[in-house]
């Protein structure tokens, strides 16, 4: 394999995968990061792992404001690499850095392109119900992953496997793949094949309140999006407390469909207690007249529990109804 001169870009977990592989394989002239952000209670800045690799491995790095200002996107194409390769980074590349090395600028995706365009390929994947996805490698253009194709390889979605498992095992994936991607790209192997734009789907940023669950929905779809929101930001509801009818967060971090347990006639988020006094389920109606069991919860400023656990330590009534969507979503925004 010819040892390229490249820059990388990235930002997130998803992104370490990439990088090491391209220290091992290649000259990495600099890392470009996202810029330490204040964090936490403490505000404390924030590092990136991908600036704590490369610090580890001796790589330069550079943590511009905004990469498409000329003082951001002018020193990295001064460094003349011969391709820029970009995993999670979190900005939007300006077209004259793009155009800058002599292979241009090559993205590893955590999906089949063009499904699921955007920021959280893997998030969405989940929360759709996906049962197969993958990586891609393009090069990159000016829209949002509409470049054109170089490489894929797919993989099964498991039945229970939450978001943040599945870009674990697609990290090192799309580093597998952007070695075989660079080596066919310089010695000319690979043909770039345009997207199906009329197939694309998107993957937008998340934000807090699309965790926010839906009872409406049927019981399976709400387990795929309590998968999907693992480990961040972690689906949650929302339960009235005491007499004065405040409403106060419940994360839910796992669940299952409750097969034999029809909840027809009960208004979705309807919640009962089950089972015995040992062992208590929570069973909360959903659309469909199906109903889901919310496996393992967390009380506003408590630490997450075993649902019966929960249920044995906290004054929940034997029923009762859990918040809107848009009424629990309100109260993530607020």
């Amino acid at each position: 394999m010819e040892r390229l001169r490249v820059v990388f870009l990235g930002t997130s977990t998803f992104a370490v995968p990439v990088l090491s592989a391209l220290h091992a394989r290649h000259s990495v002239l600099a890392a470009v990061t996202q810029p330490d952000r204040p964090a936490g209670r403490s505000h404390r800045p924030r590092v990136s792992r991908i600036k704590r690799l490369a610090q580890e491995l001796a790589i330069p790095v550079r943590q511009p404001e905004r990469i498409r200002r000329r003082s951001g996107w002018e020193p990295v194409a001064d460094l003349e690499p011969d391709v820029l390769v970009v995993a999670d980074y979190g900005q939007i590349l300006p077209a004259r850095l793009l155009a800058a090395p002599r292979l241009g600028a090559v993205n590893v995706h955590a999906s089949l392109l063009p499904e699921l365009r955007g920021a959280a390929p893997a998030i969405w994947a989940v929360a759709r119900g996906h049962r197969r996805t993958g990586v891609t490698t393009m090069l990159m253009d000016a829209g949002l992953d509409t470049g054109p194709i170089l490489l894929q390889r797919e993989t099964e979605v498991g039945a229970t496997e939450t978001a943040g498992e599945l870009l674990a095992r697609l990290a090192p994936l799309g580093a597998e793949l952007l070695m075989e991607t660079l080596s066919g790209l310089a010695g000319g192997r690979i043909a770039p094949r345009r997207q199906d734009d009329e197939a694309a789907t998107l993957a937008p940023r998340v934000r807090k309140s699309d965790a926010a669950l839906d009872w409406e929905l049927e019981a399976p779809a709400l387990v795929n999006r309590v998968r999907a929101f693992s480990p961040t930001p972690v689906a949650f509801t929302a339960v009235r407390e005491g007499n004065a009818g405040a409403i106060a967060p419940v994360r839910i971090h796992r669940a299952a469909a409750a097969d034999g347990l029809p909840e027809k006639g009960q208004p979705p988020g309807s919640f009962r207690i089950a089972g015995s006094r040992s062992a208590p389920r929570l069973v909360v109606a959903c659309g469909g007249g199906t109903a889901l069991l919310p496996l393992e919860v967390q009380a506003a400023g408590r630490r997450r529990l075993p649902v019966a656990q929960f249920l044995r330590g906290n004054a929940v009534p034997p029923s009762g109804r859990f918040a809107s969507a848009a009424e629990a979503a309100g109260l993530a925004e607020s």
